[in-house]
């Protein structure tokens, strides 16, 4: 039985060997190429295999743990920004972490800014390779492989890191994906009983709550305004959406036949939400829009140093526009 027990022990042995081997030499599939992935300070081992996983590198984190145990370097993995060429094999991956070959250009997308203003921006980086800038918005989101039709609002505002020479492709695609993943992991924990039917509407109320406040503490609360408003069948009436739905034509003044023209982003003319996102929402609009504030509120007014007054009656609401518009106006103090 020893005996026996011996001979099983070293054929297991030589096949965790093989394995070992055989995955260290066969090259990767990458979600794409060229590919970047970040790795963050302060990670274990163990932490470096889940979130060489979770950015679609590896299938399962075990092979390459055992592998780095192997080679002993498990405390030399260095974090940072990962740019990848080509599909490379776990060996190779693994050398490039422990020699901390990290890339060096960055570029940030910030909450906001609508399609064209991150186009721009990708344009602009000399450190880029700009493939997209003769692309149609049809033929950018092909080529991402999203499955939308418009591309406003795809995009999660974050600081994205690569190497010189990388394709605005490639950006636009890690950009694309951090989305999706963030608002799906929202939408699987929102509040229930939200006037929601999928996560793109999520993302929508999210792009307003974007662009109405600066100020991240009242978020929930312009959120809990809308929420309310959607509920009772009541015309949202937000000027980002009608500023967006003017595009061009909007020169920094918001008239009052602005509000009265209809569009398909008017606010003001149609109620329910707009066709589609207005802006890039960051994660604090996205939670707010998932996790709005419990309040009677109906109505929000700029007290003009970038906070909002809230009312739940419009004779409430009336007075505190009284108060800090139209005297301000009129040059007034509060």
């Amino acid at each position: 039985m020893i005996k026996r027990l011996l001979r099983l022990a070293v054929l297991l042995g030589g096949l965790s060997a093989g394995w070992s081997i055989y995955f260290a030499v066969t090259p990767l599939q990458l979600p794409d190429t060229p590919y970047g992935f970040t790795l963050k300070h302060g990670s274990s081992l163990r932490s470096v295999a889940r979130q060489l996983v979770d950015a679609g590198i590896l299938k399962e984190p075990w092979s390459f743990t055992v592998l780095v145990r192997v080679l002993g370097k498990a405390g030399e993995l260095k974090a940072g920004n990962y740019y990848l060429e080509n599909n490379p094999t776990p060996l190779q991956l693994f050398h490039m972490i422990t020699r901390g070959d990290v890339s060096q250009s960055e570029i940030a997308l910030i909450e906001g800014w609508n399609f064209r203003r991150m186009r721009q921006a990708l344009n602009e980086h000399e450190a880029i390779r700009h493939d997209s800038a003769q692309m149609s918005e049809a033929d950018i989101l092909e080529k991402i492989g999203a499955s939308e039709t418009v591309a406003e609002g795809l995009f999660f505002p974050d600081t994205y890191y690569f190497s010189s020479g990388m394709s605005d492709l490639g950006i636009l695609r890690r950009a694309y994906q951090a989305m999706q993943k963030r608002l799906a992991g929202a939408w699987e924990e929102r509040d229930p009983l939200l006037p929601y039917n999928t996560p793109y509407e999520a993302l929508i109320m999210a792009s307003i709550i974007e662009k109405e406040t600066g100020q991240a503490s009242e978020r929930p609360m312009i959120a809990g305004v809308f929420i309310n408003r959607l509920r009772i069948n009541m015309r949202l009436q937000t000027d980002p959406t009608v500023i967006y739905g003017l595009g061009d034509s909007f020169d920094g003044n918001l008239r009052r036949a602005d509000l009265l023209a209809d569009t398909s982003y008017n606010t003001y003319t149609r109620s329910g939400l707009p066709p589609g996102p207005i802006a890039m929402p960051g994660w604090g609009s996205i939670q707010a829009a998932v996790h709005p504030a419990t309040t009677k509120a109906l109505y929000f007014v700029g007290k003009g140093n970038g906070t909002h007054k809230f009312s739940s009656s419009l004779e409430e609401h009336n007075l505190a526009v009284a108060r800090y518009q139209l005297n301000r106006k009129s040059g007034a103090k509060n």
